[in-house]
């Protein structure tokens, strides 16, 4: 495929079917270019490692194709991580119904298209360029991922956890847009953990204290990363996170080979946090680290101790990212009782391409009612923050942070 951008830029558009295909270095340079956030989930050995170990790959129903633009010279100058999917599990954006209604109608909705991370719910880049020609190219990269679409007879092209810029720009192309809602944890220049909790209202205060001391009395909870990370902390964290996955999804979606090789590239950008009873591991929860941002990923117990979930997910991860001067804590999908541990709702945005026609205008219709719906609940929810009045920012003021 070829494309002429608005400033004539030319460039070759290709699919690589594997990640191993693409040079490492080539894509980390657009990926997690020089003063970018810095992305975990969109590094190349992060992406690498799902499909080398076998959980992102077409016996899993994500069959790569990574969509790669090439300037004249042939230096990479965009990507995009691009699946097809065979089913709609581990996205956490909900098409069921769509499918089902394609379905009932006579149609087919899987196989699908997929820009995202798998099984990761993150807002980040989705559309990797940079430079002065960056909106060029993603332009031209969201064109061929439609293309892309229509030439292999799929029905739809999903755009997951964008950021807000691009979420507008691929409206603008007229995708369909899509919000969501998250909770995330900001700091707001806190010097220790005692500084938030000064934040909050006295009642929420007497909370967050009562839960932290319930939830360690007789345990110690221990916080491992980089070099310090052993393989006997990565078997007690997944052990704790097949029960999780049992019990959730009914079958996990990565395997101790991808943990491993996480390990063996990435270990200083991982934190394993864990609660300890007389020396042996009995919970444990996974974290990622970004330059601004620590993302909770997956978490498990083998005991029942009252808040031991909230100590090792929210609380621990506020202390760490008040310790390292992070931004802000993304701690997964869904859960409204993180509102009352500090945690703020944001909203996640994702695009949608649907070549049905008729599929397209129920969608469309629908979700002009669900965006209405889900800014309208996201600004109610402020009101029920636990800090003290005045202490947090009004929603339009929390927009523009960016979280």
């Amino acid at each position: 495929m070829a494309d002429d951008t608005a400033d004539r830029m030319e460039l070759s558009l290709s699919v690589a079917e594997a990640m191993a295909n693409v040079d490492r270095a080539h894509w980390n340079a657009i990926a997690n270019p020089p003063g970018e956030r810095y992305d975990p989930f969109i590094d190349w050995d992060f992406l690498e490692a799902l499909e080398a170990t076998g959980c992102a790959s077409p016996e899993t129903g994500w069959t790569p194709r990574h969509v790669l633009a090439h300037d004249a010279a042939g230096k990479l100058v965009g990507a995009a991580p691009l699946y097809l999917k065979t089913h709609s599990r581990g996205e956490f954006v909900f098409d069921h119904s769509w499918a089902d209604a394609l379905h009932r109608a006579g149609g087919r909705y899987y196989p699908k298209l997929l820009c995202a991370v798998p099984f990761t719910p993150v807002t980040g880049r989705r559309l990797l360029a940079h430079g002065p020609n960056a909106l060029s190219i993603q332009h031209a990269l969201a064109q061929a991922i439609i293309e892309s679409g229509r030439q292999w007879r799929v029905s739809s092209a999903h755009l997951n956890f964008l950021d807000e810029e691009t979420w507008r720009l691929l409206g603008e192309s007229g995708l369909l847009l899509r919000e969501d809602q998250q909770f995330h944890w900001i700091n707001r220049g806190y010097g220790s953990f005692e500084d938030f909790l000064a934040a909050l209202s006295s009642r929420k205060r007497k909370m967050l204290r009562r839960e932290r001391r319930e939830a360690q009395e007789g345990l110690e909870i221990i916080r491992v990363s980089g070099a310090d990370l052993r393989p006997h902390h990565w078997d007690a964290f997944f052990r704790f996170y097949m029960d999780t996955g049992g019990r959730k999804w009914g079958s996990p979606y990565l395997n101790r080979e991808f943990f491993q090789l996480l390990h063996e590239r990435m270990a200083d950008k991982c934190l394993v946090i864990l609660a300890m009873d007389d020396g042996e591991p009995v919970a444990g929860a996974l974290n990622l680290i970004g330059s601004d941002t620590l993302y909770g990923r997956y978490w498990g117990r083998e005991i029942e101790r009252p808040f031991l979930h909230f100590e090792v997910c929210y609380y621990q991860a506020i202390d760490f990212a008040i310790e390292r001067g992070l931004a802000c804590v993304e701690a997964g999908a869904q859960g409204e009782h993180k509102l009352m541990r500090g945690y703020e709702p944001r909203l996640t945005r994702s695009a949608h391409w649907i070549g049905h026609p008729g599929l397209r205008t129920a969608v469309a219709n629908y979700l002009d009612r669900e965006r209405a719906a889900v800014e309208e609940g996201v600004n109610e929810l402020q009101a029920y923050t636990p800090f003290r009045k005045g202490d947090t920012p009004h929603a339009d003021e929390q927009d523009e942070e960016g979280f």
